[in-house]
Order: structure tokens, then sequence, then C-alpha cells
């Protein structure tokens, strides 16, 4: 007979079970090891830039990505790489060192400023519209009864000055949350409107209420990114947007840089 035992002898089923479980496991180590690299890959040499060669047995091959409402699709092994020219510069010539902005760092997108180069084009809902939006253009959005509308109050910045007025408000239609105030600026007698993120808001009460936005000056207030469109943001304007009042943080004065202590 086939099955009598001489063709299974000596064969664990524990032996089987734990070199099955030790194939998979390395497989999915490889596997996951190669898809890693479609993000930060290949390595750049740190002081000159130059791509360090990472073989093509650990690079990931190429995947088809399927875009949402009917923009096609894309097909790539991994990211593009980031060619702008930073405003910075080398404290020293080794690996490691640190760099400083060699210009306005908040307008350059540098350091806590800084931006990824996301699609230039706006998030959109579920149905296609764009997610993030003014008050004009958003009926059934109101501003709860227990709570002050900003419009129309005045935004004062971290040089205690008055920058602008705010106009209106930009609501997360899929969230149900305000992202933006849009506030009205005045540049050498021309009116704009910039977008001022809502963590970086604060809403003032009492017989003066007000806005106080302590990560810019009025003047970088007005300088402030300006979106393309009236009535939608694009992902890669919202990236530097915060980024811009993110830096503020940092650089809106020089006292910001220096050591408390």
């Amino acid at each position: 007979m086939i099955f009598d035992g001489e063709y299974v002898a000596g064969i664990d089923l524990v032996d089987i079970c734990l070199w099955a479980f030790t194939i998979f496991f390395f497989g999915l180590i490889f596997y996951l090891r190669r898809e890693d690299r479609r993000e930060g890959y290949p390595l750049e040499s740190d002081t000159t830039g130059k791509e360090e060669p990472s073989g093509t047995f650990w690079m990931p091959p190429k995947k088809t990505f399927k875009l949402p409402h009917g923009r096609g699709t894309l097909t790539q092994a991994f990211g593009p790489r980031d060619t702008r020219e930073l405003a910075m510069k080398r404290t020293a010539v080794w690996p490691g060192a640190p760099l400083v902005p060699s210009g306005d760092p908040m307008q350059d997108g540098v350091g806590p400023a800084s931006y990824a180069m996301r699609e230039d084009v706006p998030d959109l809902t579920l149905e296609g519209k764009p997610r993030i939006a003014p008050y004009r253009d958003s009926p059934g959005f109101e501003v709860a009864k227990q709570d002050r509308d900003p419009r129309g109050l005045e935004v004062h910045c971290t040089d205690k000055q008055v920058g602008g007025t705010v106009v209106d408000l930009w609501v997360d239609r899929s969230e149900a949350i305000i992202r933006y105030l849009e506030v009205e600026v005045s540049n050498d007698g021309k009116d704009e409107r910039v977008l001022v993120p809502m963590g970086f808001v604060k809403v003032v009460g009492g017989r003066r209420p007000k806005i106080e936005v302590e990560a810019v000056t009025a003047d970088q207030l007005r300088a402030a990114p300006k979106t393309k469109e009236e009535l939608s943001v694009t992902r890669r304007e919202e990236d530097r947007i915060c980024g811009y009042f993110g830096g503020g943080k940092l650089y809106a004065t020089p006292d910001l840089i220096e050591p408390w202590l």
C-alpha cells in the first residue's frame, strides 16, 4: 500500500507546522521591507544629496493606484524625489549637522514651516464636492447659538496690532467642524483674503470680543499664503498655510528663537 507508513516515516506534524510558519514569517518580513521603501527611498547622502544605491532586490515593484472621482490611475514604485532648492545652509560639513535658514523661513517653507508637495487639487467629499469650503458656499451650516460667531471680529496678532477682520468661516463638510477663519487684510490698499487655521486661533469674549493669533505679526498675516480659488483650497495649499503659521511659532519674532534661560 502507498500509505502504509514508508513515505512518511520520521516526519512529525509539529516540524511541518514549524517550517511552514518560519517560511511564511520570513516571506512576510521580505514583503514588508520592500513595501516600506515606497516612501523615503532611495536614500540620499546628507552632505552631497547624491542618491545611495539600494539595489533592485529590496526595491518594491510598481503598483497602480486607482484615484477617486474619475481622476484615473497612478503607477509608481515609490514617491518622486523632492527637488526643491531649500533656503538653508549647513552649520558644519559632517553628516547630521544642523541647518539654519538663509532667508525668510516662513515664506521659504523650512524647519517648522515646511510643507509637503501634495496634489495641488482640493480634497473631496464622497459626493465629489470640495471637502473644505466657506460658509457662504455651504448651505445648512451655521454657528451654534451657544458659541460666539467670529465673523466681523478683528484679528489681533502677536505684535498687538490688528492684522485684519474675519469675514467668513471655512467648514469641513465631512467632519462638520470649522477648519479655517477667512480674514480680510489690506496689502498696499488692496483688500485680500487669507485663511488662518483654527488651531492657531483664540476667540476672546468679554465687552470687546476679538480674535487672537499669536503665531504671526500683523505684517506676516497680510503676507500669508493665498488660495488660487475663492471657494476651495487644495491639499498643497493647506499644507503650506498650516506650515506657515506653524513656522511662526518659532520664527515670527527674533526673541522666539532664543532660549528661555
